[in-house]
């Protein structure tokens, strides 16, 4: 039977205790810092590995026999993935860099409609950009961007619809088109 759910049993504290003492919390950030994830991230990574510990308590797995070891690997398993995100992150940026062509709109009439277009994308949420831009920009198909994002078609596809319609609201609402 896990710590947390023997205190909860006797009393002795909620289950809303820290699953990390301070020890092991500082292990966990040096792993992580260790593992090339920046300053501002650590928190981030620290509260994952508590997520991860409470989330084995609230599945009444066994509670790991170390439990300094356990968070050590699952804070060196998120400096991996934090690693991954990043490079898959700057191998889109590579890939539009390369696929972009500086073409000079010509008349007034392009001009306005690609300064429309710029300020709906940027207000679009991040992730809905992405995807849109890499279809239409870099004329990517969406198993292509499913395959370079690590997400599935379908929320691809799902953000792509959202994405175009609130861009077209966006364009009619300026009258732009």
């Amino acid at each position: 039977m896990s710590v947390l759910r023997r205190k909860a049993r006797r009393g002795q504290g909620d289950v809303l205790d820290d699953p990390l003492d301070a020890a092991q919390e500082r292990r966990v950030r040096a792993v992580l810092a260790l593992g090339g994830v920046p300053q501002a991230d650590l928190p981030d990574g620290v509260q994952q590995v508590r997520l991860r510990l409470l989330e084995r308590a609230a599945r009444g797995d066994e509670a790991p026999r170390d439990v300094s070891a356990w968070a050590a690997v699952v804070a060196s398993n998120l400096a991996m993935d934090w690693h991954r995100a990043n490079r898959r992150q700057e191998r889109v940026g590579e890939r539009l860099a390369s696929l972009r062509q500086l073409e000079q709109p010509s008349g007034e009439d392009t001009s306005v409609l690609s300064l429309a277009v710029a300020q709906g994308l940027d207000e679009l949420p991040d992730a809905q950009r992405q995807v849109l831009v890499l279809r239409f920009y870099a004329d990517l198909p969406v198993r292509g961007i499913a395959e370079e994002l690590g997400i599935p078609e379908g929320t691809v596809k799902s953000r792509l619809h959202t994405a175009v319609r609130a861009l077209r609201a966006r364009l009619h609402e300026d009258e732009v088109v």
